[in-house]
């Protein structure tokens, strides 16, 4: 499978987006982990920075002809010097060309959900126009969906998350008119509802799907690559880092026990996985092939 390949969960038809590259410092990824152990783990630059992508998804219903996008990246606003930050190439658009690969126009995308307001998950929701003066929204016929105490959050952050959150961003999704909050048990149609944690953020929603026998969930930022499962290993930038550690332990119990499916948006070199328990009863991540999905079309039967 690559990264436009389409796989099926009941009515859903799902396909990978790809919405780009970024480089992250790994202390801050990792926390308190120290460098000797996540080191071991993934590689880096001589920057300490980590590889990480911007995996959307694209959900087709074909019940009600909806089609959701889940998160659309960091976008094309940042200049020069801010790409260079984060190991962007600059100028480059792959949101938009993932979508075309995928035979989609933006103007078809019903619903732009996002998991959270941070710039690598919304940055793509608009453009600065030819002539870098307004910023012009991409998705002109999407309702934008944000969890209600996400969006509280977002617009009113504390001194930590304010860097996450940017006016450039957030303001043109306020102001298009077409944005839904919604609560935290908000079901979008049978088999595709959310999962609402707050370690990471206030309202970080993690869409979830289910052809009634097997189940498979975003991961956003409660996971951001396979290394992050263990419990303890978590990100600096989680405002709640102890909440997190409850909501990593209550979900992955869940995710044995039921045998989800993840679907990762920043490990840059899996796209699914699955959760176990190693010899020590510690939750580790184990990366799934494509070719070893359970969905193989129509309703899964």
């Amino acid at each position: 499978m690559n990264s436009f390949t389409p796989f099926q969960i009941g009515p859903f038809t799902c396909t990978p987006i790809d919405a780009g590259n970024i480089w992250l410092d790994g202390g801050a990824m990792f926390g308190v982990v120290p460098y000797t152990m996540w080191s071991k783990a993934i590689e880096h630059d001589d920057r300490l920075r980590i590889p990480m992508t911007m995996r959307c998804l694209l959900i087709e219903s074909s019940e009600t002809g909806h089609r959701y996008l889940i998160d659309n990246g960091i976008g094309t606003k940042y200049d020069a010097k801010r790409c260079d930050i984060y190991g962007i190439p600059f100028g480059q658009d792959p949101l938009m060309d993932s979508l075309a690969q995928a035979g989609v126009d933006p103007a078809d995308i019903t619903h732009m959900v996002f998991s959270h307001l941070h710039f690598d998950h919304c940055g793509g929701t608009t453009a600065w126009n030819a002539d870098q003066t307004s910023l012009e929204h991409r998705f002109h016929n999407a309702t934008f969906v944000v969890n209600q105490r996400h969006w509280e959050e977002a617009n009113n952050p504390n001194a930590r998350e304010t860097a996450s959150f940017l006016c450039d961003n957030i303001a043109p999704i306020g102001d298009s008119g077409k944005l839904l909050t919604i609560p935290d048990d908000h079901e979008f149609e049978p088999g595709f509802d959310v999962i609402v944690i707050d370690g990471h953020t206030i309202g970080q929603q993690l869409p979830r799907l289910t052809n009634g026998t097997r189940t498979m969930v975003y991961a956003a930022d409660l996971f951001p690559t396979v290394h992050h499962v263990p419990v303890p290993w978590v990100m600096g930038y989680d405002m709640r880092p102890t909440v997190t550690l409850q909501e990593k332990a209550r979900l992955c119990a869940e995710s044995v026990k039921n045998d989800w499916i993840w679907f990762m948006e920043h490990d840059a070199h899996h796209t699914f996985m699955t959760l176990d328990k190693d010899e020590r009863d510690r939750y580790i991540g184990i990366p799934l092939a494509a070719s070893e999905l359970p969905f193989h079309g129509g309703n899964n039967d």
